[in-house]
């Protein structure tokens, strides 16, 4: 990594990530990715496989309705033939499904022990819709902050339900799923040292609900590990509605083992699904980011294309981010045509990021006032507390390059000028 200048004060200086294409790892990390590599070769990505371990694993074997085989084999198809993961990442997704598996096998458990969990209310959620890097998380993690309401952690998004062993533990500090968490949270920050600042994760990290939505196999979450046009046409062809249902279903499940009963939910992939938000959660206040489209497409595309050297390889930035260019584009398109399904300003909000950075406080309040939601003292208290220990670039700058991604600016400015003018997003300078 390149730093450039100081930043003054204790905030780290600014950094240019100049190894996208060929990652440099600390020695560490050579020698970790070197001892794994024997073990992914005995890895199957192979839908039986995988289900029998989980089954084993847990001494469950009702997955519930069988339809994700389907999309779990047509999953693993892309990662064989269309993703080139890494020794790493060929290990990570046969954990990823692995653990996906397991935490069907729990809510299908849980809810024939409980199947008072279906007559639970998912009461008026706010929900934020919008890409990574226009304010999402900050807008999340400020509303979560407010004790009144519910939101997801990281750890409970990977493992929303106990294993029966380790269920007397749950809710106390010494839940193993914490530990698990804190290990692959220092897992990526050890990989992907720069990580933090384009996006802090931490165990008690305010998550989104796509790690439930990936519970049914059926998300877009899965493109993030590599690009994969046969899984984005098949998920962007079928309908999600019934997937939507799958995870409310695992939010009403969270609500009956931690409580809580207002949720504050956020994900990018929403953009592109108005019709089954709404159709599955039609009380909420829905809350709409914006910020110019190439701030975003340069942003994101970086975060992306260094992530990826937790997985891929070779990593490919040029094709990644412009796979994520078109993705974007797809997705702000969705949104502009279907933005009506949300409702009107008595249930949605247009939230435009230069605004929202202006002035965040006074946004919160607009959104509680829509919201119906009492801004007590209580709530105001940890909204300021939140501002204060969580500023912007607290982990120092990324420089963007351009160059490096291979994003033609002026004709993917061009590409997304619709989008802009309908929302009145204006320009930022690239």
């Amino acid at each position: 990594m390149a730093h450039i200048g100081s930043s003054g004060g204790s905030r780290p200086a600014p950094v240019r990530l100049d190894d996208l294409a060929d990652p440099r790892f600390s020695p560490e990390i050579l020698e970790m990715l070197a001892a794994v590599a024997p073990m992914a070769d005995a890895v199957e990505l192979n839908a039986d496989a995988l289900m029998t371990q989980a089954s084993t694993e847990l001494g469950l074997d009702d997955f519930g309705p069988e339809d994700f085989i389907g999309r779990l084999e047509l999953l693993l198809d892309c990662l064989r033939t269309e993703a080139p993961l890494s020794p790493l990442g060929r290990l990570s997704a046969a954990g990823l499904c692995t653990g996906l598996l397991r935490n069907r096998l729990l809510l299908t458990d849980l809810l024939g022990r409980h199947p008072e969990i279906h007559e639970i209310e998912i009461d008026r959620p706010i929900i934020i819709a919008g890409l990574p890097r226009t304010g999402t998380t900050h807008l999340h993690n400020l509303i979560s902050s407010d004790p009144a309401l519910r939101s997801l952690p990281y750890w409970e998004s990977l493992e929303p339900i106990p294993m029966p062993s380790e269920a007397a533990l749950a809710g106390t500090p010494e839940d193993p799923r914490l530990a698990r968490c804190e290990m692959g949270v220092t897992m990526i920050n050890s990989i992907a040292p720069e990580f933090p600042r384009m996006h802090e994760m931490t165990t008690w990290h305010v998550h989104e609900e796509i790690q439930l939505l990936a519970i049914d196999f059926s998300t877009m979450l899965f493109e993030t590990m590599a690009p994969m046009p046969t899984w984005r046409d098949f998920y962007r062809s079928s309908d999600q509605t019934p997937h939507y249902e799958y995870m409310r279903t695992v939010l009403k499940a969270c609500q009956f083992l931690r409580g809580g009963t207002r949720w504050v939910l956020k994900s990018p992939q929403h953009l592109e699904q108005f019709g089954p938000l709404a159709a599955t959660f039609g009380d909420a206040t829905f809350l709409v980011t914006h910020r110019d489209p190439i701030s975003v497409m340069v942003s994101m595309g970086t975060m992306v294309s260094y992530t990826a050297r937790t997985s891929l390889a070779p990593v490919d930035p040029v094709a990644i981010s412009n796979y994520w260019a078109d993705r974007l584009d797809d997705m702000l398109n969705a949104a502009m045509r279907d933005r009506a399904l949300l409702g009107g300003p008595e249930q949605s909000l247009d939230v435009r990021f230069d605004q929202f950075m202006a002035d965040d406080i006074g946004t919160i309040e607009r959104i509680y006032e829509l919201a119906d939601q009492p801004m007590d003292a209580a709530a105001r208290a940890a909204l300021q507390e939140y501002g204060a220990t969580h500023e912007r670039d607290r982990f120092g700058k990324v420089i963007y390059d351009v160059d490096q991604l291979g994003i033609d600016v002026r004709a993917r400015r061009e590409q997304m000028r619709a989008y802009s003018e309908f929302f009145g997003i204006p320009d930022e300078p690239w």
